[in-house]
């Protein structure tokens, strides 16, 4: 323990478990945020830890940063020490290859992130913006003592990044792209298919029908409905999909049965059938129903079966339409993509925060991000000159 000086006067504990920090008071802390994350909840970081999706024997070594002011929780966050850049989204290979050019260690680094889930929300747990800025001296701190070439931040809400902006850190960009719904909210699927240029209108019942024909049906479940069988169904699902391209899948089967088990509430399955037989899902997450704006989380999918166009009604049509009936405002999509715009899931821009230790790279990298930022705003502009949508006159 050791104290940081600040407009107030923290302990700080480092635990390695989330199980040594309360539960009630990490998911008070979250709840305080301006914006929710299933992923940030305890009960998620916990599963992550005991499923050992992240842990030293994956590269993801975790250790909790917390910040008391007596008995209260005033701040926290999630640090990952990595010996790769796996799972994370926000690609630094370039950056490492540099440092071994020059004969540097660039890993051991820290991450401030959830592991494999390139979601945005919030990383820095705070009740006020003093306590977030005393969290970030902090996490750098602990960093120099453990002399780690860098730390990142990754998909940070905008309180995280101007935070870690004010404390020195650099600030990189990327982009992601998100369906939001119309003001008002759609009414129905077709309501929104009528937002879309026709070619993009025609397109998606062009591919809704394929499925159709193939005859393949969706069923979807929530909660408690989803049973022990259709996780095992999921995640042979989720496990082919990750063989297929050679990897082996990041997240245990532990970590489902935890989530069955501990969040329930959070996850949506849909199930493609053919023939009384489920031959494809798609899982998304929820955040929690007491949050007012409802955001769902594109997150897996898989196949047993090859169908034109499945990938499409598993991944986008089918939660949008949920979305649509169950009055979600939100639903993104996950990283990368640009054939999303297709499926009027809009661009996007989110961000991450950096420190680098090396005064030199950290100067070349701050130059590189300053051409990079110009890049991806440049990019926006080309992608919203191809908005999907059609002009309303």
């Amino acid at each position: 323990m050791r104290k940081v000086e600040g407009v107030l006067d923290y302990v700080i504990r480092v635990v390695e478990s989330p199980s040594d920090i309360n539960a009630a008071q990490w998911d008070a802390l979250l709840a305080l945020q301006t914006r929710s994350s299933p992923f940030m909840r305890h009960a998620y970081l916990d599963a992550l830890h005991h499923s050992h999706s992240a842990c030293a024997r994956t590269g993801w070594i975790p250790s909790f940063i917390t910040l008391w002011d007596g008995d209260v929780l005033a701040a926290g966050c999630a640090v990952y020490v990595k010996n790769h850049s796996y799972g994370e989204y926000v690609f630094d290979w370039a950056w490492a290859n540099a440092y071994q050019q020059h004969g540097l260690a660039y890993y051991p680094k820290a991450t401030v992130a959830v592991p494999f889930t390139p979601v945005p929300g919030p990383r820095l747990l705070a009740r006020d913006p003093q306590a977030r800025a005393a969290l970030i001296g902090a996490v750098v701190a602990w960093c120099e003592s453990k002399e780690l070439s860098s730390l990142h931040l990754l998909f940070g809400t905008e309180e995280d990044t101007a935070s870690c902006a004010q404390a020195g850190l650099m600030l990189r960009h990327t982009v992601q792209f998100h369906w939001t719904t119309a003001t008002p909210a759609y009414s129905s699927f077709e309501q929104f298919l009528a937002t879309l240029t026709q070619d993009k209108r025609k397109k998606i019942r062009q591919e809704r029908r394929k499925v159709r024909d193939a005859g393949v049906e969706f069923i979807h479940k929530q909660g408690g409905q989803i049973l022990s069988s259709d996780w095992d169904f999921f995640y042979s699902c989720y496990e082919r999909t990750y063989l297929e391209h050679g990897n082996a899948p990041y997240l245990s089967r532990d970590l489902f049965q935890r989530m069955q088990d501990t969040m329930p509430d959070n996850w949506l399955l849909f199930l493609g059938m053919r023939d009384g037989h489920a031959i494809a899902c798609s899982l998304i997450a929820l955040n929690d129903a007491a949050d007012p704006q409802r955001v769902a989380y594109g997150r897996y999918w898989g196949a047993l079966e090859r169908v034109d166009c499945l990938h499409f009604e598993a991944c986008y049509y089918q939660p949008l339409e949920w979305c649509i009936t169950h009055g979600y405002q939100r639903f993104e999509g996950g990283a990368q993509g640009e054939h999303k715009m297709a499926r009027a899931l809009l661009p996007v821009k989110t961000s991450s925060a950096h420190w680098l230790s090396h005064p030199a790279f950290a100067d070349a990298v701050a130059r590189f991000l300053e051409r990079e930022g110009a890049g991806v705003e440049n990019y926006l502009e080309q992608l919203e000159a191809r908005s999907p949508l059609r002009a309303i006159s």
